[in-house]
């Protein structure tokens, strides 16, 4: 097998790529008091109120515990509410609070200043051929099972 110097190699750039945009939305959304993985969670209550715990792991490509963790934080703060699905009484329907809905309008707002001033670096035609390589990427290493 030939070794290939991790400055050549994909994942490499990927993972830079991926930290740098993580470290700005975690500067970002530092002063509305949130951390990347809250500030997910309550984008994704936000676009789909009610969904359960395991469905908002996967949305925002966390473990359920990882995300358990996340919203009992966000609701010792008041930012949400659970509640027993009216057919389902095991699983906990979740709902931004009025309090929480302030938040993450807050923090939206800065976080898409981070996502404009990275989307401004690149043309529409980058922006198009970056978005569809990246779908290729997940796509593929989806598919791709080690030996």
């Amino acid at each position: 097998m030939t070794s290939m110097p991790a400055s050549e190699r994909l994942g490499s750039s990927i993972k830079l790529a991926e930290r740098a945009l993580q470290s700005a939305k975690h500067a970002a959304l530092k002063p509305a008091g949130l951390t990347v993985p809250q500030y997910a969670a309550l984008l994704f209550l936000a676009e789909s109120p009610g969904i359960s715990a395991a469905a908002l792991a996967r949305a925002c490509a966390v473990t359920p515990p990882t995300m358990n963790t996340v919203l009992k934080n966000l609701q010792e703060r008041g930012l949400i509410e659970r509640t027993p699905h009216e057919w389902h009484r095991n699983v906990l329907e979740t709902r931004l609070t009025d309090q929480g809905r302030a938040v993450m309008n807050d923090a939206d707002a800065r976080a898409i200043r981070v996502e404009r001033a990275l989307a401004a670096e690149f043309t529409d035609e980058e922006r198009a051929t970056l978005v569809a390589l990246l779908g290729r990427c997940a796509t593929l290493l989806d598919s791709v099972r080690p030996d």
